[in-house]
């Protein structure tokens, strides 16, 4: 691994934190991560991915929303996470092909502002198709169809496991549940794969 830098970037909800890891060599691609609603960006599935991206040549940035910054634990309305997560990926934009994703809320945010951002791809970690209990409410169109998406959720997720549509790909984690955190080797390469199969990993 390269370089690994950590800085602040002001937005209009407060101030966002962001640690940016790059590899070793020249980067193929920015992949920008966030957290779950409750969570830090050092949950295990983030750092698994973080690790086997870095390790294929892609520069990682991980932002810290501004209500966790401040040492809020509820998530701030929709809005406002979408507004600061924007501002930080827009800060960080370098020209490289862009990755946006993250864990459960996260995930969220990076799928609702993906075309905006003129991603080229989306990675879901554990998304939440719906609240424990409420398969009703279900948020699959929150998932960009027309963007390659992975979605990696586990079989045992009480939030669900969306379908695969369009250019959305789903790998369902066997005993899995929303942490992700049973066999976290092989969800780094179900990542590592796509990336690369994407021709945003070397």
């Amino acid at each position: 691994m390269g370089a690994v830098k950590s800085l602040v970037i002001d937005t209009p909800r407060g101030p966002a934190e962001v640690e940016i890891s790059d590899p070793a060599g020249p980067p193929v691609s920015l992949l920008v991560l966030g957290h779950g609603a409750g969570g830090g960006v050092h949950a295990p599935d983030l750092t698994k991915v973080h690790d086997v991206a870095v390790a294929a040549g892609v520069r990682v940035a991980l932002v810290t929303q501004p209500y966790r910054v401040a040492g809020r634990r509820a998530p701030a309305p929709a809005d406002q996470l979408d507004e600061a997560w924007v501002h930080c990926v827009r800060e960080l934009a370098d020209g490289l092909p862009l990755v946006v994703g993250g864990r459960s809320s996260g995930a969220r945010i990076a799928c609702r502002t993906a075309g905006d951002l003129g991603a080229a791809g989306v990675l879901c970690l554990a998304f939440p198709l719906h609240p424990p209990g409420k398969p009703d409410r279900t948020r699959a169109g929150e998932l960009p169809v027309d963007l390659p998406t992975l979605v990696v959720n586990g079989d045992r997720d009480p939030f669900g496991v969306p379908s695969p549509e369009g250019l959305i790909e789903v790998v369902v984690r066997p005993g899995a549940t929303h942490d992700l955190r049973k066999d976290l080797v092989g969800t780094g390469a179900v990542v590592s794969a796509w990336l690369a199969r994407n021709g945003w990993a070397g």
